[in-house]
């Protein structure tokens, strides 16, 4: 008498990203791989547009040129400098371009659908060998941490070390206390409170590599599993809608995440001492009339 038994594959959505095979003691994830694949997609798609860049723009060059002036203008709006904007553009918009692309991969069904079954315990779980990037903490760690740093390097070279170093370390106001006692004795108390809210600043680029990292990981990993709980509760018609919803969400986070590292390079490159020596100037201009 022989018993079958049927072993059931269940495909869950962890919150990390699972392991395809090692170079090494390198673990290449799948999460890795899409972002991979979506640097080569980016590269194919740049060459083409490249190799047939023509004085009179054809019809995917003109879609191109169109999109990239409507995304300079948005840059402007926040900036409100032409050359800031030119200097950061590249980098922005590549990285909206890079988020876009990884954040789509993983909704790509028939991408999902490849992978290999892998035993753990007495369940057999499938592994998608593509995993949408963005949908890894890792990626939308290192994305966070290098938009914080790269904003304040440009500080740097837009406003110089010493004043981005105050922005955080106050040692200038601290020294204006026994230079401008005499005069303004409230200085006492303001350049303490100024000293202490650089270094609120300073806890708050750390912030930030927080809030860019678990706000576009959690959007994207919440899709994923959103998508995965429909399919497997409603199989093919209803999780229509809930795929172009997750379309737009992904748009929607890849915008927000180059819009805020714009408003952070556009901070990081504004002088907060020379706006308060205009104000004191324009406050002095009312006084003596």
């Amino acid at each position: 008498m022989e018993n079958n038994t049927t072993q059931q594959v269940v495909h869950e959505v962890p919150i990390y990203a699972e392991p395809i095979f090692h170079i090494g003691n390198f673990q290449v994830t799948n999460s890795l791989i899409t972002s991979w694949f979506a640097v080569l997609i980016i590269f194919i798609f740049s060459l083409v547009i490249r190799l047939n860049m023509k004085k009179i723009p054809g019809k995917l060059q003109h879609i191109f040129e169109v999109i990239m002036d409507g995304a300079l203008g948005l840059v402007d709006q926040v900036t409100n400098d032409r050359k800031i904007s030119e200097k950061i553009f590249p980098l922005v918009f590549s990285l909206f371009i890079f988020i876009l692309v990884n954040n789509w991969l993983g909704l790509v069904p028939i991408l999902g659908s490849f992978g290999f079954i892998a035993k753990e315990g007495a369940t057999s779980v499938f592994v998608p060998f593509l995993r949408s990037g963005t949908a890894d903490i890792n990626t939308t760690l290192v994305l966070g941490i290098m938009i914080v740093l790269a904003s304040n390097f440009f500080g740097i070279l837009t406003i110089g070390l010493w004043k981005t170093f105050n922005k955080y370390v106050n040692l200038k106001g601290l020294g204006e206390m026994f230079t401008k006692v005499r005069h303004n004795p409230s200085i006492l108390i303001v350049a303490p409170i100024n000293f202490f809210v650089g270094l609120l600043e300073l806890i708050g680029e750390i912030a930030k590599v927080a809030s860019l990292s678990f706000r576009l990981f959690g959007n994207v990993f919440a899709g994923e599993v959103l998508l995965t709980s429909m399919s497997a509760i409603f199989a093919f018609v209803v999780p229509g809608p809930f795929l172009f919803l997750e379309v737009f969400v992904g748009l929607i986070q890849a915008l927000i995440f180059a819009l805020l590292a714009t408003v952070y390079f556009t901070i990081a490159s504004q002088d907060h001492g020379e706006h308060e020596e205009h104000e004191k100037k324009d406050e002095g201009k009312l006084i003596s009339v």
